[in-house]
């Protein structure tokens, strides 16, 4: 039986999740350096560098070489060997070391399932994977490998999440959030640091410029076009064109070193292009004003339109209010002075109300209701009228009155032979269209006697299966009675 477990830790990796227990009682030194790596986000991207197939899986060296590590104790601690822990299964957590005793610092493996000799008493044992994360553990061992024993692609942990800490004394000596937020500051800083350095190349390659060496490449069309396209004094001899651009431009830099870089040039053929520049720029500015301020002048104008109509509408609104709050009071004082309602409040109720669609609906469904038949001029007959034949018949059956005692059936139950009435002179044996003597006729029963149900108990017969089995069991025990009292009475007596 294992001994029951004091901690718990959940290891975050790439290939998934590995939920880890440890024997803090049996193995403290070992599960205290853990936790305590683990509280400073040591593992924190560590590699597993090493996977032995069907044997273990190996991580906890930031250099991902195999050869480094630290403790937390800074500096290794000593195994801790327990006899009642032994590597007997798969997802076992142990300390590795150097190959000598008391060699541990952060690296730690998990056995895959395969136990070998060479791990007991030699490697402390201070924690064991529990539920279906093994099987991440599993995945892990089956990766593509290399050269000794290191995988192609390893995978990380990403992070390790203390669940349950079972040495709530421990104080990290930094936690593994303010180490990650160490490394964002290293790497913005870094970023900042390239990115100045890239400026400055830049503004030295700008500033104080870079002779065009045409040589190192041959467009000789290019600088052809460009020798013939040159504009006169606009373009410096031997010099590129941004570099141009820069010398040309006082504003950009007051240092004299530029006025020895800047070659001489004739001042006549500057300033011809420079005069339709600077008479070109007011007409521009002045158009692009003219056309904001006319855009500006007809958003304040549908502005203001929209609100007159807005307001137009607000004022017909509250008028339509007003006139029916002022018709309203009108009708109400005529009713308490005993007064009946206007004329156009008479012709408004005499109009129709509208009907709704649902109520078209319901009519044609009404209308169509029953309609099966046509009368002979083709117009079909309505419910109504089969409502008033069955109304009519049933008048008839009540003015009928009681039946004739010749036409009842007696007691026996045989019907009599009433007397036919001669209709119309016809005779007595002729078949009459309109006899109603089935009107006034009344069904009876004779008299029940008691024969029907003795005769209904002589031809049934009620069968219990709890009587036939109690009478089954009776005539067993008489059976049985019956043999024993026949053996009794022929032994011989001694």
């Amino acid at each position: 039986m294992a001994l029951p477990t004091k901690g718990r830790v959940l290891i975050h990796t790439t290939a998934g999740e590995i939920d880890v227990e440890l024997w803090s009682k049996e193995t403290p030194k070992a599960c205290r350096n853990f936790i305590a790596l683990a509280l400073e986000g040591y593992y924190d991207g560590v590699i597993f560098h090493r996977v032995v197939p069907g044997f273990l899986v190996q991580t906890g060296d930031r250099t991902g070489t195999g050869g480094g590590g630290e403790s937390f104790y800074g500096e290794p601690f000593e195994d801790e060997i327990h006899p009642r822990l032994r590597f007997a299964h798969r997802g076992l957590v142990g300390m590795a070391n150097s190959g000598k005793k008391n060699t541990n610092d952060s690296q730690f493996f998990i056995t895959l399932g395969i136990v070998r000799t060479e791990l007991h008493g030699k490697h402390t044992l201070f924690g064991r994977v529990v539920g279906d994360t093994l099987y991440n553990v599993l995945k892990i061992g089956e990766m593509e490998l290399g050269e000794n024993e290191r995988p192609l692609y390893p995978p990380k942990i990403q992070s390790i999440t203390v669940v349950d800490n079972p040495f709530p004394d421990i104080i990290p000596r930094i936690t593994a959030a303010e180490k990650r937020a160490q490394q964002r500051a290293r790497e913005a800083a870094q970023k900042k640091r390239e990115e100045a350095e890239r400026r400055r190349e830049l503004c030295r390659l700008t500033c104080f410029g870079v002779r065009r060496n045409v040589k190192l490449l041959s467009f000789a069309d290019e600088e052809e076009g460009e020798q013939n396209t040159e504009p006169t004094g606009t373009k410096k001899e031997g010099y590129s064109a941004a570099l141009t651009v820069v010398i040309d431009d006082p504003s950009l830099s007051a240092f004299p070193a530029l006025d020895v870089l800047r070659p001489p040039s004739p001042p006549t053929k500057v300033a011809a292009p420079a005069e339709p520049e600077v008479s070109s720029k007011p007409e521009a500015e002045s158009t692009v004003t003219r056309k904001s301020k006319q855009k500006s002048d007809i958003d304040v104008i549908k502005i203001r339109e929209q609100h007159q109509h807005e307001k137009a509408s607000q004022k017909d609104a509250q008028r339509s209010e007003i006139e029916k709050m002022e018709a309203e009071i009108r009708r109400l004082t005529r009713r308490r002075e005993g007064g009946g309602d206007s004329e156009e409040e008479a012709e408004r109720r005499k109009k129709k109300k509208p009907k709704s669609y649902l109520e078209e609906e319901v009519a044609k469904y009404a209308k169509g209701r029953g309609l099966q038949k046509r009368a002979k001029d083709g117009r079909r007959k309505d419910e109504g009228d089969v409502l008033a034949a069955l109304k009519s018949f049933r008048g008839m059956l009540q003015a009928a009155g009681p039946a004739d005692s010749n036409l009842v059936e007696d007691a026996e139950g045989v019907q009599g032979e009433g007397k036919v009435p001669v209709v119309n002179g016809e005779d007595s044996g002729m078949e009459v269209d309109d006899d109603r003597g089935f009107m006034n006729h009344v069904l009876q029963f004779p008299k029940d006697d008691g024969e029907e149900t003795r005769k209904a108990e002589r031809d049934y017969e009620v069968i219990d299966p709890r009587q036939r089995s109690a009478k089954a069991r009776e005539e067993e025990r008489e059976r049985k009675r019956a043999a024993k009292g026949k053996n009794g009475h022929g032994r011989p007596r001694r």
